[in-house]
């Protein structure tokens, strides 16, 4: 991933100082965490989920749903928060999905989403942070 093409841009080694070595794995290195571990995958009050790594907004908790896949799911994302990438790697072809700010690696969306979008965005909850509906109104 070329940092040139992000506005946020940091060293890897500024990065592995500002993240949990969970964090810089899924982030950085394009990790999964394991299904069902994740504090974001049964979450489900009202505000922002934002990109854990350099805090951009990327989905809005109404687009929140319960996929049953143990890593949280939403149907879009905010418009121009995250660019898509084809990934081939372990044996499989899907796109994944970016941080448009930092460029971190947030999880992998899919064609198979229950609603009107038929999107499902698979995201690792250790690549969001959430902001309550009642904060970001401060």
């Amino acid at each position: 991933m070329s940092n040139k093409e992000f506005k946020v841009i940091k060293s890897e080694e500024e990065w592995k100082q500002s993240l949990s070595d969970e964090e810089y794995f899924v982030l950085r290195q394009a990790g999964t965490e394991r299904p069902h571990t994740g504090k974001y995958n049964m979450h489900f009050e009202e505000g922002i989920y934002l990109c854990n790594a350099c805090k951009e907004p990327l989905f809005e908790s109404d687009t929140k749903f319960d996929a049953h896949c143990g890593w949280p799911s939403f149907d879009k994302a905010i418009k121009g928060k995250v660019v898509e990438k084809l990934d081939r790697s372990h044996g499989m072809t899907r796109m994944e999905i970016l941080c448009a700010s930092c460029g971190s690696h947030l999880g992998h969306v899919f064609n198979d989403g229950p609603t009107e979008t038929g999107l499902r965005y698979c995201m690792n909850s250790v690549s969001l942070d959430f902001e309550e509906a009642n904060e970001k109104e401060d």
